[in-house]
């Protein structure tokens, strides 16, 4: 199982990005998926979950109303569209599978990818 995540860069604060995590190796329509960040000196936390579906979704607190998760089944995709952002989001973003059941916790995540930086400038 592969990911791939990209969209990643330098914006300023205010600005957006949409990041992107290509799946390949598993039928991706069966599986939830995740993306998550660490910030430097920080833990990888998480930020939003979408069902295998796509009509389930779930955000972080410190990004709800500003980012949103969607996917494609028929491109294996998944995306995360970030508006307004903050200096404080800037972080390393990881996107993950879930074998299981739309879920915040980051054990339930099997498959990682390696990450795509996003800097935000202030």
């Amino acid at each position: 199982v592969q990911l791939q995540a990209s969209g990643g860069g330098l914006v300023q604060a205010g600005g957006s990005l949409r990041l992107s995590c290509a799946v390949s190796g598993r039928t991706f329509s069966q599986y939830a998926m995740g993306w998550f960040r660490r910030a430097p000196g920080s833990e990888r936390e998480f930020v939003s979950g979408i069902s295998a579906s796509g009509r389930a979704t779930t955000y972080a607190d410190y990004v709800k109303g500003r980012f949103t998760i969607s996917r494609d089944n028929a491109r294996n995709t998944v995306y995360l569209q970030m508006n307004s952002l903050k200096p404080e989001d800037t972080a390393v973003y990881y996107c993950a599978t879930n074998p299981s059941s739309l879920s915040r916790i980051e054990r339930v995540y099997d498959y990682w990818g390696q990450g795509t930086l996003v800097t935000v400038s202030s």
